[in-house]
Parts: C-alpha cells; sequence; structure tokens
C-alpha cells in the first residue's frame, strides 16, 4: 500500500512539475507569440490605443492615427490613399499589416517588442506615448506625376536619386485604397479585401518591387557596360546585318523592321546603343561570353537581393548558358528578368560615374519630441562584386555620352527636355502576352528612373509608350514643364 503511495506522489509531483515547466516556457519564451496572436483581444484593444506615428511625405501625413472615442481608440487612415498605397500598406484589425506599416511597426508604435519591457511599463504606471514620425524620402510631385503619366494603364515608375540613392517615386498601377482595409468593422475589410484579393489585375501587387519583367533591350546599357569594361571601346566597329547567325541553332536574330541597322556596310557600338541594334548585341554577348555578361549583372546587382526597406524581388540573369540562350539575353529577353528597382539602379549608377548607392525610402525617424532618433541607410551598396563599383568612372562616362545620344538622335527622342541633359535606353521585350516596354534613363544628376508598362499593346514600344512617361517624371523632378 505505501509503495503505491509512493508511486502515486511521485506521479503527482512529476505532474507538478511538468506543469511548472510548461507556465515557464508559456511565461518567459512564448509570451511574445501569444501576446501578438491576432485573435488575442486584449493586445488588440491595446495596440490599438497607441497613437502610431505618421508617415510623412514633404510636410503631408500620407498615414496617420485619428481618434475615434471609441474602444479602439485611433483609426488609421491614409489621405492620398491610392497614390501610396503600395507603399503606406495597410494596418488592419483583421489584416494585420503590410509594406512599411509591417516593416516599420515597431518604429510607428514607439513600442518595445519584448512582452516583459511592455509589461513593467504598466505595473509602473507608464503612459504610452504617440509613435516615432517616419520621413520619407519620396517627392510628392514626383510621385503624382509618375501617376498621371502612367494615366490609368497597367505599369511602374521608380526614380531614385543618383547621387544618394533616395527614392524620389515608387508608384505602382493598379493600385487600391488601403482605407477600407483598416476600418474597425471586420464586415467592412472582409467587403473591401475580397474583390482586390480575386481582382484579375491584381492591384495588390507592387510593380515597382515585388514583380520582374523580361527588361528587353534596356538590358544592352548592362552588356555595352561589360564590353566596355573588357576593353571595346565605342567606336569599335561591327558588322551591320541584317540578322545576325546565331550559332547551334537556326533561330537567327534580327533588328527591329527587318533590315540592317544603319546602311549595311559597318556600326560602331555607340550608334549600335542609339539605334538599339540587336544583331551588334546579340553577337557582343556571344563574344563576351555568358560568364562575363552574368558578372557584369551580378555587378549592378543582379541575382541579389537589394537592401531596401522593403522586400524586392530578385532580379535575374541565368547560368550556364550556350550560345542561342547567351545571345538572346544579351539583349535582354530569353530568362533575364528585372524589377524596375533594378533597372533604375542600373541608370543611377551611370548617372552617379559608376557608383551604385543602396536604395531607401525612409528619410528620419523622429520620436514625439521631434528629435531625430534614426537617419537613412544610405550609402554605397557593397552586395555586389566591385565593392559598389560596378563599372569604371572611364565606362560610367562613356555609356552616359552613349545614352545621352540616344534621348538626342536614337530610339529615345520622346523622353526629351528643354534645357536639361536627358540620357537613357529604350526597350521592347516581346512576351507570351504582348510587348513590354521599358525606359531607363536620367536627367541631369537629379533623377535616375525607370519605366515599365507590361503587354502595353502589339504596336506599343518603348520609345514610343514608356519614353513619353519617363519624361514627365524627369520634368518634375527638375522642375520643368511643357
Amino acid at each position: 500500500m505505501s509503495r503505491q503511495i509512493s508511486r502515486l506522489s511521485l506521479a503527482v509531483l512529476l505532474l507538478f512539475g511538468a506543469l511548472f515547466v510548461n507556465l515557464n516556457v508559456i511565461a518567459l519564451i512564448q509570451a511574445d507569440d501569444l501576446a501578438n496572436h491576432p485573435a488575442n483581444r486584449r493586445l488588440i484593444i491595446r495596440e490599438y490605443g497607441i497613437e502610431r506615428g505618421p508617415l510623412v511625405v514633404g510636410e503631408q501625413a500620407i498615414a496617420r492615427s485619428d481618434p475615434t472615442g471609441g474602444e479602439l481608440e485611433y483609426q488609421r487612415t491614409y489621405p492620398e490613399g491610392e497614390l501610396y498605397a503600395h507603399l503606406t500598406g495597410y494596418y488592419s484589425i483583421v489584416l494585420q499589416r503590410a509594406a512599411l506599416e509591417q516593416q516599420l511597426n515597431e518604429e510607428l508604435t514607439g513600442q518595445p517588442t519584448e512582452i516583459l519591457a511592455q509589461n513593467l511599463g504598466q505595473l509602473l504606471g507608464r503612459q504610452d506615448r504617440p509613435g516615432n514620425a517616419v520621413e520619407l524620402t519620396i517627392d510628392p510631385a514626383v510621385q503624382a506625376a509618375a501617376r498621371d503619366a502612367l494615366d490609368g494603364r497597367e505599369g511602374a515608375v521608380v526614380a531614385l536619386d543618383p547621387t544618394s540613392g533616395a527614392v524620389l517615386a515608387s508608384y505602382s498601377n493598379p493600385t487600391y485604397d488601403p482605407n477600407p482595409l483598416s476600418s474597425h468593422s471586420p464586415s467592412e475589410v472582409n467587403e473591401a479585401w475580397l474583390p482586390l484579393r480575386d481582382d484579375e489585375d491584381r492591384p495588390l501587387v507592387d510593380r515597382a518591387i515585388s514583380e520582374t519583367y523580361a527588361p528587353g533591350s534596356t538590358f544592352k546599357v548592362v552588356t555595352a557596360a561589360a564590353a566596355l569594361e573588357a576593353g571595346v571601346s565605342p567606336t569599335t566597329p561591327f558588322p551591320d546585318e541584317v540578322e545576325y547567325d546565331v550559332p547551334l541553332t537556326t533561330a537567327n536574330i534580327g533588328n527591329f523592321g527587318g533590315g540592317p541597322c544603319l546602311d549595311g556596310d559597318e556600326i560602331d557600338l555607340s550608334d549600335a546603343m542609339r539605334v538599339s541594334c540587336n544583331t551588334v548585341f546579340a553577337r557582343l554577348g556571344n563574344e563576351l561570353g555568358d560568364e562575363s555578361l552574368r558578372e557584369q549583372a551580378e555587378r549592378f546587382g543582379f541575382n541579389d537581393e537589394v537592401p531596401y526597406e522593403l522586400d524586392v524581388a530578385v532580379s535575374a540573369f541565368p547560368g550556364d548558358l550556350d550560345e542561342p540562350a547567351t545571345a538572346q539575353s544579351a539583349i535582354g529577353q530569353r530568362d533575364v528578368r528585372a524589377t524596375p528597382m533594378q533597372m533604375a539602379m542600373v541608370a543611377a549608377t551611370i548617372a552617379n560615374g559608376g557608383e551604385l548607392r543602396r536604395p531607401y525610402v525612409v528619410d528620419a525617424i523622429r520620436d514625439p519630441d521631434g528629435q531625430v532618433i534614426r537617419g537613412p541607410e544610405d550609402g554605397r551598396w557593397s552586395g555586389p562584386p566591385g565593392d559598389g563599383r560596378p563599372v569604371s568612372p572611364r565606362t560610367a562616362d562613356q555609356l552616359r555620352e552613349m545614352l545621352e545620344d540616344v534621348v538626342e538622335d536614337g530610339t529615345g527622342t520622346s523622353a526629351q527636355i528643354d534645357g536639361v541633359t536627358v540620357g537613357g535606353k529604350t526597350g521592347t521585350a516581346q512576351t507570351g502576352g504582348g510587348p513590354t516596354v521599358w525606359f531607363l534613363g536620367f536627367a541631369d544628376d537629379e533623377i535616375a528612373v525607370a519605366v515599365v508598362l507590361p503587354e502595353a499593346g502589339a504596336d506599343a514600344t518603348g520609345g514610343g509608350v514608356a519614353a513619353p512617361v519617363a519624361r514627365q517624371v524627369m520634368q518634375a523632378a527638375t522642375g520643368q514643364s511643357d
């Protein structure tokens, strides 16, 4: 009998021990996860009792917390919701958070992440202070110009300050209104969310950073960079062929329009860029080889994660290419893919003398007293091979002159701005759903821009459709007008 009692006592002690361990695991290890569970009503009430700091562009709050007088004390609102939706994201009782509302949640709430620190603050009678204000680098005039220039068409625009990496505009269309998603009514949130989720036009997708596209002839800038770095000159002559006879295949590469690029004799690299000569760049790609092209692309940031406050899809240049694939990749076709952010970085590097600056959209974070607690995370991007210098200053200068010729007297004349030196490159990538048209370029040292319009129409070209969009955006940045 006593032996049974001893066994029972031991079992009870073990159960109490297990319970004690479990309670400590919950209190010390799982507390943060449990406290942040979306079903935790108490946490929701506490979180909505914090006045989240504003997201600020210029002097305007593009995301702010308004008092409600209800149990959920603050309502997140977006005064120009659709213009900035893919940057701000939303702050939702049902959907939680997206974009900068998610990535900067700790800064916007001004709250410590450790649940123990939060509880100690409450025990000591600490009152919740408003969150920190986040000032963005976006130029409201440039952002609005991107929206107006796209004029409702599917596409995206990214504009950078080439000397700093500051994002002046990042706009994607179709867009959406984050205000209904931030309602305190779950039924209203779901009523707004479901059509957005199911919309075939995918308005929730940020095409500026989250989608990759075949870059078409804008990639010839990368191919030319590899050639110049390898010792080719802007005046090096190439055959001006109707078709480039691609090795190992009968599928040759021809030029837009079906003829030679100039007079059918010879054409130098600079003129080949100016008129976007496919046969020259396809030949050049095979002469350089796929490894050289890939290395140059990676120096610009391809095949790497871009350091940015929001997640950017990785732009890709494939490996182990045969000669047909290399020729096609050299003109931005086949499996080459790029985001508008990546191509804006290529343009910015050329405008900045060959130095690649990391892009950033957060200019400053200020506490409720107005003190700066964090500045921009800027500087040279040392991630790609070459320690943030994809090309030498000499190569950058040569590319700059070539791209200025493209706009002065080539395929990019629609990007010209009176009184401003503009350089750029057009692109028209042939894809299954119709051409994807591009323009990348720069205006003086003030702005670098990339524009993409996927499936822009059967007769669309980069020069005819994307270049005028870029022009309007660059005009806004340089203070010019028609």
